[in-house]
């Protein structure tokens, strides 16, 4: 199965919002990637519930919602409301994760969950099967256009193992500094959905290297 692109809006012109998204409706983008950050579990403050009522009606493309907060529960019934297709909460922030899981799947969700960069694989050992999405974060969240960690390739592979060990099916989510240059590799190690923003953005040509990067 080819590599799936989330597509960032972080990075998107925030002036012209709505043909960013045109833009991505009509390019090989399979999702909608939209990181939800509150200024306490991250140090930045991004999307809200507006941004993503104003999104639901112009996107073609399923909202992959990565939820950079604390306390997360208090705040998924709302998300699925408002249009979000796919939601993956961080496990920092989670202290009664499989709960938070059972609540996103009983909506009819996607269910991910996130890890930051110092976040040992082991500690999905116990949930991995109930997930439809890992997210291995690999740069430390909060901003867009940082430099990749390499030590991702590592935990890619980790995750893959315990995939195959647990007999799961989640899917390997790749998110962070994610470009031309390693998305090749980031495949070839295991990742099957990519998150890109600012490589896709600052590029000439955005639906031509939402194209490169489905298209290795």
């Amino acid at each position: 199965m080819p590599v799936q692109i989330s597509t960032s809006v972080l990075s998107a012109n925030f002036c012209n919002l709505q043909k960013e998204i045109e833009m991505i409706n009509e390019s090989a983008s399979d999702w909608i990637h939209i990181d939800v950050m509150d200024g306490v579990f991250v140090p930045n403050i991004s999307f809200g519930f507006p941004i993503i009522k104003a999104i639901k009606p112009i996107t073609k493309k399923p909202l992959d919602v990565h939820l950079m907060i604390f306390e997360p529960a208090r705040y998924i019934d709302q998300f699925v409301d408002f249009g979000a297709d796919i939601i993956s909460v961080h496990i920092e922030a989670c202290p009664h994760l499989h709960r938070n899981i059972q609540q996103i799947r009983a909506r009819g969700v996607k269910a991910g969950v996130a890890l930051n960069p110092h976040t040992s694989i082991s500690q999905l050992d116990n949930i991995i099967g109930d997930l439809d999405i890992v997210c291995l974060m690999s740069v430390n969240p909060g901003f867009g256009g940082q430099q990749f960690i390499q030590n991702s390739y590592n935990k890619i592979l980790e995750l893959k193992q315990l995939i195959k060990q647990k007999n799961s099916s989640a899917k390997i989510q790749i998110d962070g500094g994610v470009n031309i240059e390693n998305s090749k590799k980031l495949i070839a190690t295991g990742a099957q959905i990519l998150v890109a923003g600012n490589c896709i953005f600052s590029s000439e040509n955005p639906k031509k290297t939402i194209d490169k990067l489905k298209n290795q």
